[in-house]
This record gives structure tokens, sequence and C-alpha cells, in this order.
């Protein structure tokens, strides 16, 4: 991204997160991160993989203490070593679609490559013996409780509509806890989103009048919080539901004033609310929602939620990934926030809102509120009072509950800002991981899954977040749709439409230097005088590490002292490069020469680039010692060490002094040649086009003469005028003359010239003689016709002369053509004869 784009993105993320109320103390130059090294594809070393014959391999359930990582995909269930997915020692269980559901699910619109499959959407320990998984199975959905020692698929399977969604692609979060199934989906195939508790537990859902409760949410995250563990007041134990909805309280959006906003929310229910006696039957009590932002509300869409429990509830702090929404089209951009669980006690525990029917509008409501306190779980103050479960609540209670689901407070990030905006980047998917450093502190290690397959690894360092590395694990582009860490492997099993990656959670060897090491500020290694190590699988006893600042430790102020020279020599006035690899992307190249001039891209000849250094038209005192460091956090480590020499131009011969003029006569005669040789194509080119063009001309005349193939000369004589006999008529003469010059057009017999005949053949030079006449009685009455009519096929005649000179015969009278004219008449319709008569020829 450029400067001016990066700048104007800064500069409008400042702006409108001012101007919607939610200013940041810091920019977003101040709150982006760059990854301090990038580690591609080819470059991973200790990733094992895991891929069968099948896709979607998104649902991860880790048993740690098992050393088995279970994976539900489309239409399997897999039991992986987590040790090492890869070793193929791994357990299948084949849960496909029956064909019939899979033609129902074509019969209703769907698509049969990718939602008409039953994809494993949950997988859950249900006891010590069994898991409980639930499938859509083709828009049908399954649930089955699986024997997890034997593995294989019962004979019995569950309805799962009220536990699993029909779609695939629908958002959607389950729980198992103390038995009961804590769901949150669009369960029926057009029904409403709900938040439902299903399995052995007394089922409950969410209210849907007057009000509903949930306005056409998506699902993203449920925690369970163990909030009556140490409780000094009996609290119960919460279950927190994170996902996105329509905002009811803003009708419109802040840029587009047409579009209903879309908001994060925060929902809670408590784990042992049992529903209303007789209001609010079979339905939440303690059912409560706030709105979750971040950075910029209404343009920021939730994307993945992971929690952390330092050891208790109390500590209990969420964290949660969001992007911008569609309304900023071709931006991209993502934001990282911190929560904490007393933020969102302390927005359940504010004031509520209420929905005004004659403004059509939520508002803060000022009334007064019953007791016990509506939404909040039964507590010890609750029992002394003779409310022991929530069906003992007083009507007025639960009245207030079912009007009242809205909080007025939002849950905003730990110190009013986020952790992390990141330009250019989508995150999926969080799992995050907590440290004990050699400083006695402990970090938070996010690992941050992109929508084109990378991890961001990052430590959590104040109020700011230092980006690690950035690792490509898939080399195909796909989302990262699931992320599990694993204490007891050191490892992260990275979930994707492809398959199983599982990555080491650090890799040490890859910090070759001390101040590699140091710089790097991974909590998981350290150094220990001789390289980097993993600081879980060494003793601390010796090791350096610096998380806070990174820049301390090392025994020297510049890392890596000695290097190999590398010579270059280059005649003056020549260009040369000195290249200098910065493996950091934080660090900043500085050049040395000769151990004293610091280099800079505003002298002359010298260019620092992130290649190396230019040296542009080199000159004598451009010989010496160069030195590369990456300085980084203060820091310098010598990179690459160069001895330059520039030898001074050697004397001109009086060939070399002529050289000028000959090189500049040479182009020129190049040139003359160029010119010549273009010419001469053109000239050609226009030739053949002629030539072409005459051709094509000969052809169509050809055509219009010579016959495809041979042919009886047949020529039906319709009408014989008198016109061609005499030529008395004067008013004929001009139309004649334009026929012929003899005042009739010329017919001469015989057969059309043929491929084996050449058209272009000359005729002879005299006209053989005519052959005498035929006899009276061959002649079928017309042996006193002219011999300039000869007959031509049995049937027709063709007039072969006629002569200027005065027709003195009375053969040629008026009375000869009228005789003639109907005879002609009368054979006009005789069937022609094929063969040709001798008398033709």
């Amino acid at each position: 991204m450029s400067g001016g784009t990066a700048h104007l993105l800064t500069t409008l993320f400042v702006t409108v997160a001012a101007a919607i109320g939610y200013p940041s103390r810091r920019s977003a130059t101040d709150l982006d991160a760059t990854p301090r090294t990038t580690v591609t594809f080819d470059e991973l070393s200790g990733v094992r993989r895991f891929n069968a014959h099948t896709f979607n391999y998104s649902t991860l359930l880790l048993e740690d203490d098992q050393g088995i990582l279970y994976v539900g995909a489309r239409g399997a269930i897999f039991a992986l070593n987590s040790s090492d997915v890869a070793d193929g020692s791994h357990r299948t269980i084949h849960w496909e679609a029956s064909p019939e559901k899979q033609t129902d699910c074509q019969q209703k619109g769907k698509n049969n490559k990718t939602e008409c499959f039953n994809h494993v959407r949950f997988l859950q320990r249900l006891n010590s013996t069994h898991l409980y998984a639930c499938g859509t199975y083709a828009f049908h959905p399954l649930c089955a409780a699986i024997d997890a020692n034997r593995f294989v698929l019962p004979s019995h399977f569950e309805e799962g509509k009220e536990k699993c969604p029909y779609d695939p692609a629908r958002g959607y979060t389950g729980l198992i806890v103390d038995g009961g199934l804590y769901t949150a989906t669009r369960y029926e195939f057009r029904s409403l989103p709900d938040i439902r508790r299903n399995l052995y537990q007394r089922s409950l859902k969410t209210e849907e009048s007057p009000l509903h409760w949930l306005n056409d949410a998506e699902f993203v995250a449920s925690v369970l919080v163990q909030e009556s563990r140490d409780s000094p007041v009996g609290d119960d134990d919460k279950i927190y539901y994170f996902f996105m909805e329509r905002a009811g309280e803003e009708t419109t959006s802040f840029f587009d004033k047409s579009q209903v906003a879309r908001v994060a929310r925060v929902a809670r229910v408590c784990k042992s609310d049992v529903g209303g006696k007789k209001i609010l039957q079979r339905k939440w009590t303690s059912f409560m929602k706030a709105r979750l932002v971040c950075y910029i509300p209404y343009y920021e869409v939730l994307r993945s939620v992971c929690s952390l429990d330092g050891g208790g509830w109390a500590s209990t702090v969420f964290y949660a990934a969001f992007t911008l929404s569609a309304q900023w089209r071709t931006m991209e951009a993502s934001a990282v926030c911190r929560y904490s669980i007393s933020a969102v006690q302390r927005a359940f525990e504010g004031p509520y809102m209420e929905y005004q029917d004659s403004a059509r509008k939520w508002s803060r409501y000022d009334g007064a509120v019953p007791e016990p306190r509506p939404g909040s779980c039964i507590t010890d103050h609750s029992r002394k009072k003779g409310y022991n479960s929530s069906q003992d609540l007083p009507n007025s209670v639960l009245d207030f509950v079912k009007l009242h689901p809205l909080m007025f407070e939002e849950v905003k990030p730990a110190g009013a800002e986020p952790l992390l905006v990141k330009k250019s980047v989508a995150y999926s998917q969080l799992a995050v991981d907590r440290v004990q450093a050699l400083d006695g502190h402990s970090y938070d290690v996010l690992f941050m899954g992109t929508g084109d397959g990378w991890i961001h690894k990052a430590v959590v360092v104040g109020s700011g977040i230092h980006i690690v590395e950035e690792v490509q694990v898939f080399k195909d582009l796909q989302p990262v749709e699931s992320l599990v860490i694993s204490q007891a492997q050191r490892s992260l099993y990275v979930g994707a439409a492809s398959g199983i990656v599982q990555v080491p959670l650090a890799t040490c060897a890859r910090y070759t230097t001390c101040y590699d090491c140091i710089l790097a500020r991974d909590p998981y290694c350290a150094w220990d005088g001789r390289a980097c190590r993993a600081t879980a699988t060494t003793d601390s006893t010796g090791l350096v590490q610096d998380i806070q600042n990174g820049n301390k430790g090392c025994r020297s102020i510049s890392g890596r002292g000695f290097l190999p020279w590398k010579n270059r020599t280059v005649l003056q006035g020549d260009d040369v490069l000195l290249p200098c690899d910065q493996r950091s992307n934080l660090a900043r190249a500085v050049w040395l020469l000769n151990g004293s001039e610091v280099l800079g891209t505003g002298q002359d000849r010298l260019r620092v680039g992130v290649d190396g250094l230019l040296v542009t038209d080199t000159l004598t005192q451009h010989s010496g010692e160069y030195r590369c460091y990456g300085e980084e956090r203060g820091l310098r480590t010598l990179l690459a060490v160069y001895r330059l020499t520039v030898l001074p131009e050697l004397p001109r011969s009086p060939t070399a002094a002529s050289s000028p003029h000959a090189a500049t006569q040479t182009a020129n005669d190049m040139k003359v040649a160029y010119i010549s040789a273009i010419v001469t194509l053109v000239v050609l080119c226009a030739v053949l086009s002629i030539v072409l063009l005459y051709v094509s001309c000969l052809e169509k005349r050809k055509g219009k003469y010579v016959l495809g193939e041979p042919r009886p000369s047949s020529v039906e004589l319709q009408t014989v005028s008198a016109n061609c006999l005499r030529k008395g008529h004067r008013e004929q003469e001009e139309e004649e003359e334009l026929t012929h010059p003899d005042g009739c057009l010329r017919i001469i017999p015989g057969e059309a010239p043929t491929a084996a005949t050449s058209p272009v053949k000359e005729l002879p030079a005299t006209v053989p003689p005519l052959p005498p006449p035929l006899p009276a009685e061959l002649t079928n009455g017309m042996g006193a016709l002219p011999n300039v009519l000869r007959k031509m096929n049995g049937n027709s005649y063709m007039l072969l002369q006629q002569q200027e000179e005065p027709l003195a015969s009375p053969l040629y009278s008026a009375s000869f053509t009228e005789e003639l004219s109907k005879i002609l008449e009368k054979r006009k319709h005789t069937q022609l004869v094929e063969k040709l008569d001798e008398s033709s020829v």
C-alpha cells in the first residue's frame, strides 16, 4: 500500500471514529503494527499436515490429557494424534448424508457441490465415555452420541433441528455444560435466530413477543465463565454469547441513512435458569444483551472471540477481532480489542433501555426497577428473600425482563481503544496463550488467522501489540477457520478447508544471533549465550530475554561483529550494487564507509534501498570498506562487509579516440539499413497485394464462363425473332447493334471447357466447311430450312450465322418466318434428349 493511501486510511479512521464519538488517544498509524519477520510457505520448518479425501476441517476438539485432536469435517470425523497429526495413526468415522437426503436437498434448490453434504458443526465431550456430534446432514440436521473408545457411529441418531443449523454457512456456536447443550444459531429452515438449551436439562429459548430479543443475529462464539467459584455473593455460572445483529436502537447507519446498521453484541444467560412459572415459561429469565464496541461502531463486523482465564474467573479477558463492514467496499482493515469481565459486568449492572411505541425507538429507561434485579442470576441475596429458582421470581420481574432485554451502557475495550488496527488484513480467527516470561511477568500471546491463510503471532505489551512474525501456513489462499492451542504439545492447530496444520508455538532456532533473538521479543524464546532456545524446555539459568523493550541482554552494542569480506572491483564510471539482506521488516539499513562516514540517501551518487547500496558513476574516492548494519530499537547488527575497489579509467589510444565517431557512423549505418529493410518489406507487401487482387479478379471472371464440370451443351431456343432473319425493319437496328455487330447473338454449339480442357486454348484459324444438307427423310419435314440453322438434340435449333447481304431467296420470306415460328412454338415443350445428336458435332 502506498504512503498516500495509508495516510488517507489513517486520517479516515481517526475522522470517522471521532465523528461517531469514539475517538482514540492514538492514531491508526500508532495502532498499526508491522510483523517483524515474514516466513513464507517454502521457509516453514517443523510443520505437520493432515488431510483426507474431504473438505472443511473446521470443527476442532482438543483433549490434551488424552493426546487426541478430534476433527469434524465434511462427511467425516477424525481422531488424530495430537503430538503428530501426520503420523498416519488416525481413526476415521465416515458420516455421509444419505442419497435420499441429498436428493431432497437439491430439490430445495441448494448447491449439490457444497451444501448438500453432512457438515459436522458441533463436536464436544458429553461425558467420560461419549462424544456428542451434530451435522447438517444435507439440510436435515442429525446428532449422535459417539463412543469415544470404539469410535463408531451409533445405531440410533437424534433429531438435530433444535441443536444444529440447517445451513453449513450459518453462524453457529455451542457448548456442553453439566449435561446441558447450549447453542445459538438460526435453527429451523426459515426460523428466527435463537439461543437455546437442550439435551438433558430443561429446554429454554429466547422470547419473540412482543419484542424479539434477537434481531437477525449472526452468532460468532460462546464462552462459559464459572462465576460461582469463590463467589462472595453465591453467584451462578454464566454463558456469554458474542454475535452481530441489526441495531434496534439505531434505525440508520452513519453514512447511509437508508440502511439499518449492524452492531456487535454480547449477551449472557445463567446456567441455573429454568424459566418462569407462568410468564416466560420455557423462556430465559436471565437473558440480557449489550453493545460491544471496539473502534468504529456501526462499521465493525465481529469475526472471532477467544477468552483467557488467568486462574480465576475475575481475571477473565476476552479478545475480539473485527473487520470493516461492506460499506467500506475496497478498503480492508482489522481491529483487535481486549475486554475484561468486569467491563462486561458493569454494562449488565447499569441502566436498561426501553422501546417507546410513540417514538418508535429505543431510549434509556429511568423508571423504577423491581426487585430482585431483572436479568440477574439467583444469588444468596435472592435466596434470603425466598427466591430459590427463576420460577419463584415475581411476575413484575418477569414482565420487566420481557420488555427490557437491552442495556444502555456499552462494553468498551480496555484503555478505551483497540490494541491493534491492521490495514490490508482481514483476521478471521483468534487464539490466545498466556506465557510466563523471564522477567516474572505474564504476557498474552495472540495467534491471529487471516482470510488468506497466514498466521500472525503477536505479544501484548502494555496497551499495544508487537507482531513477532507472520507465517504462511497454506500455499493456496483460503481463510483460517479454526485455531486451537496445545500446551502439552507446544503446538498450534490450524483448521481450514483443505486440511489441518500443526505449527510449533515457537521456532527459536530461526533466530541465529543474540540480537535477533532479543529483538524478536518472543516470550517462548531466550538466548543462552550460544543459541536461541525455547524457555519451556530449557533451564532458565543464564537465559537472556527482553519482552518489554527488546534491546537489552546482549553483551555488545553491535551483534555479529565478524563477517567474511566480499570484494568488488569496478572501473571508474561504472555502477555497482552492494546487496544487504534485512531479515527484519522493522530494521533500517545503515552503511559505513571506512568506519567513519555514515552514508545516506541524500549523498551524491549513493542510493540506499531495500536491496542494498547502489553506487552510480563510481569515482576512485568511492574505494574502501563498506559495512551494512541493520538498526532496530537502537541496536545495530552487522549484516554485510564489502571491500570496493574502483580502478582508474584506462588511457585512450588514437583508435579509441576515434571510436566515438566510428560508433556514431556505425549507428547511422544501422539506422539506414533498418529503414531500407522496412521500405523493402512495405514494397513487397504492396506488390503481393496487387498480385493477389489480380488473381482474384481472374478467378471471378473465369467463373462467369467456365463451368465447374462438363455438361451437355443443350440450349433451348424458345423463339426465333424475324428480326434476326431479316434487316428490313429499321426501328430494330439500334437495339440489334447493341447486342451483336451482326444484329444477333452468335451461339456456338459444343461442349463447355472442363478442368481437363484449357479455357484459353486457341480456336482453329479456319472454320471447317459445313456438312452437306441432310436427306429429306431425315429432316423430319425440315429439309427446306436454311443452312444457318442446325438441328440440336432433335427438338431445338440454333442460329449459327446470318449474312449481311440481302436475302434474295424466297425461303427467307415472311412466310418462312411464320412457319418456323409455328413449328418451334409447337415443339417448345418437348423434352430434351440427353444424348447429343450427331448432327450437332
